[in-house]
């Protein structure tokens, strides 16, 4: 009996010198999905340094927080996540805790972490988050001395646009989507976005670069893959190669061997030609889905945006899309209370959102941006701004079911991309226009391709079954 005893007790510390040598990470993403991809990359990082994941609640030794800048909430959650983290550390002074991203891209925002946080022992920029596992073995190096690292780089230095970092590990998390990053940064400047200034110039990634990832996406199983950048249609303009462009990019994408879908992220209007219309509806890959920005419907507060195209030249593009792809699905985003927005100005957006009859819309209240052109100009009450959204969701939400209601009865092909959160025994996943649809069907079947004929409607969401 004592020789059991011992053994199981043996067992039992040996099981807890397993656990305090295994190296454990946790990663808090705030915003789009570049965000969600470049964590990724964090945690490919991480996982190259032998730590393994963990929940939320769980021991880690390194806390990762990839923080957004572009919109107030995604800001404010995360630095109130920041503070909350204070008490982890008081429990365990050996975390590491870490803050990149385009929060601290700013170097007004970078100094206040430093006052407000002093217990976060490193900072990263938007363009050197390739450099967290040096930082973290310089931390634990140093940290003896107590010494802290904050490092971000300084975006209007030429050097620090030279280069792209393709051998970075990642972690992939969204199977069976596969978010990959064509181009970096933007030119544009509209005057209420912070993100020229916290991402920098735009920067190609090599064309070549692009579709090995893309190809070895595809061989890893991965059925639908989403380009990502600031501003996809520019692409290729900073090289000087004239063959480098984002319709060819496409052509050669639609040419790789295998079973998938190619959806891409953000489309500037301004910069949509002809060429990638084209190579959308010819291929059998690209899905007849475009997110299209459209911000406001007044050609008065657009000029005011910078954002170079007027309502006219967006309802031409709609045309033309639909003249090549009668069924494409189109999405969008509109700012509400921009500064110089007048209840005429916002009347042209309600109008223009009849018009095109998005399939959905994106919509949300102008926040000011510290260090931005229109965070200067007078301000509108928010009272009025919440009436105008209102408004605006009630109208889309009209017109999105509608459009739903279109869709009973017929049969589309859905990649089953995860199980239906709140319904036992079904999955969800998007039609190639980009719906979503709730169908019958269970974990073994992510990943798949169905036929799936719909039955009913709700709003924006779509609920059917097998063929």
């Amino acid at each position: 009996m004592y020789n059991i005893i011992y053994v199981i007790l043996c067992a039992h510390r040996a099981r807890i010198k397993v656990r305090k040598m295994e190296k454990h990470y946790r990663i808090n993403t705030y915003g789009c999905q570049m965000n969600v991809h470049e964590s990724e990359k964090l945690a490919g990082m991480l996982e190259a340094m032998s730590y393994t994941a963990c929940g939320e609640g769980e021991r880690a030794d390194v806390i990762v927080f990839n923080t957004c800048c572009i919109r107030d909430t995604a800001e404010r959650r995360a630095l109130g996540n920041i503070g909350v983290a204070k008490a982890e550390k008081k429990r365990d002074p050996n975390v590491i805790i870490a803050v990149v991203g385009c929060m601290p891209q700013q170097q007004s925002v970078a100094d206040s972490i430093r006052e407000k946080f002093p217990y976060v022992d490193i900072v990263l920029g938007t363009r050197n988050i390739s450099a967290l596992p040096s930082e973290i073995r310089r931390v634990l190096a140093a940290r003896e001395a107590a010494k802290k690292r904050y490092r971000c780089f300084d975006l209007n230095q030429p050097e620090d646009y030279l280069n792209i970092d393709e051998g970075t590990p990642q972690t992939r998390t969204s199977y069976p989507n596969a978010w990959i990053n064509i181009i970096y940064g933007c030119n544009n400047f509209c005057t209420y976005c912070i993100v020229p200034y916290v991402r920098g110039r735009e920067l190609s990634r090599g064309m070549d670069s692009v579709l090995d990832e893309v190809k070895r996406c595809v061989d890893g199983g991965y059925k639908e893959i989403t380009l990502l950048g600031q501003n996809v249609n520019s692409y290729g303009n900073d090289i000087a190669d004239e063959n480098v462009n984002f319709a060819n990019l496409l052509h050669k994408i639609d040419a790789i061997e295998g079973k998938f879908r190619v959806r891409f992220m953000t489309s500037h209007p301004k910069d949509l030609t002809e060429a990638v219309m084209d190579e959308m509806a010819a291929s059998s890959k690209i899905c007849n889905n475009l997110h299209l920005p459209i911000q406001s419907g007044s050609d008065k507060v657009l000029r005011d945006m910078n954002r170079c195209y007027d309502s006219t030249r967006y309802l031409s593009l709609i045309e033309a899309l639909r003249k090549r792809m009668p069924d494409i699905g189109i999405t969008t985003d509109i700012m509400v209370g921009f500064p110089t927005e007048t209840e005429q100005d916002f009347e042209d957006t309600m109008e223009i959102v009849r018009k095109v009859r998005y399939s959905n819309a994106f919509t949300f209240i102008y926040s000011p941006r510290k260090g931005t052109p229109a965070a200067a100009m007078p301000q509108i009450p928010y009272a009025v701004k919440q009436a105008r959204i209102a408004k605006l969701i009630k109208e889309q939400n009209r017109i999105t079911k509608e459009l739903s209601d279109q869709y009973t009865g017929g049969v589309y092909e859905v990649l089953a991309e995860d199980v239906a959160p709140k319904y036992e025994g079904m999955v969800c996943g998007r039609t190639d226009s980009g719906r979503l649809v709730t169908f019958d069907g269970g974990k073994d079947d992510i990943g798949e391709f169905f036929n799936v004929r719909i039955n009913a409607s709700r709003s924006a969401s779509l609920f059917g079954q097998k063929e």
